[in-house]
Order: C-alpha cells, then structure tokens, then sequence
C-alpha cells in the first residue's frame, strides 16, 4: 500500500490510470442509456481534465519552491511526515513550498463560508424540491452526503493548515 501511494504522489500517470477507470464508471451511472463506447471517452474527457487540474497545481506549487516537480511531491511527503529535512538547500526549498502553500490555503479561506452557504443552500434547496414532489429519499441521501463532504473538508484543511503551521515554525527554529 505504501508503494501505491507513493507512486501515486509522484506519477501522473499513476494518477491517471486510477481516475480514468472512476470517470468510465461515474458516465456509465449517469448515463446507462448510452453506448458503452460514450462512457469511455467521457472517461478520458474527464481524466485529460483531472490530470490537466493536477500538472497545473504542481508546476506552481514547483515554481514557487524553486524546484522539479518530482522534489515538491517528495517534500509534500515529508511535510505529511513531519520530517524536518537536515540540508540548507533542502530545508530553504522547503521553507519557501509550507510558505507558499500556507499563504494559499489562508487567503481561500476567507472564501470557505461562501461555498459552504452554496453547499447548504443546494442541500435545502433538493430537499424541498424532494417534498413538493414527495420523494425524500435521493434528497435526504443528497443532503447528508454534502454534510459528510463539508465535513471531511473542513477537517483536511485543519489538518493540512496544523501541518503546514507545525512544518513552518520547525524550519525557522
């Protein structure tokens, strides 16, 4: 398991291989009337758009660090670790990625109660059209699943913005 994620942090490839198979099965859920052969390549579609989200997010996480792709993916690694790297340069690329990143994640987090309002009022908003049209099933399952998103999302960026705070105060000491 280790093995997988790591090759997964450092491939996109590896990346893609596990999204495209997702994408083929979310268009053959949504859409079982059309040809097998439609769910594949909206599969890719998707894929190419993932992949696409992901490259971009590294390069400027890379470019802010001074650094490869590959070396951020593995000083992200080492940031989930707690590992406080021992080399100058190393610890001065790094000091500049927890900068960066925890620079990021503060300035969209001014944004975090606008798109949980938007969540909320698109939970509330199946809800009542599930009692106008006296189905609350799908809505009441549509309405937990968002909490339980929010939820998790809320809980990754408290941990992601501890691990950064704790990596940022272990390199400046």
């Amino acid at each position: 398991m280790r093995a997988l994620k790591g090759r997964l942090d450092r491939s996109l490839t590896a990346q893609a291989v596990v999204i495209f198979p997702l994408g083929v099965g979310i268009a053959a859920l949504f859409r079982r009337d059309e040809h097998p052969v439609w769910w594949v390549i909206q599969g890719a579609f998707y894929s190419a758009i993932a992949i696409t989200f992901v490259a971009m997010q590294r390069r400027r996480a890379a470019r802010a660090a001074g650094t490869g792709p590959r070396t951020v993916a593995e000083l992200q690694r080492k940031i989930r670790h707690r590992e406080v790297p021992e080399q100058p340069e190393e610890r001065a690329t790094m000091r500049r990625l927890v900068a960066e990143q925890l620079g990021r994640m503060e300035r969209g987090g001014r944004w975090l109660p606008y798109w949980l309002g938007l969540m909320g009022l698109i939970a509330v908003g199946m809800l009542a059209l599930g009692a106008v049209n006296g189905s609350l099933v799908f809505p009441l399952l549509f309405a937990v699943g968002v909490i339980g998103f929010c939820s998790w999302a809320l809980w990754m960026r408290r941990r992601t913005l501890d691990r950064y705070r704790h990596m940022r105060s272990a390199l400046h000491s």
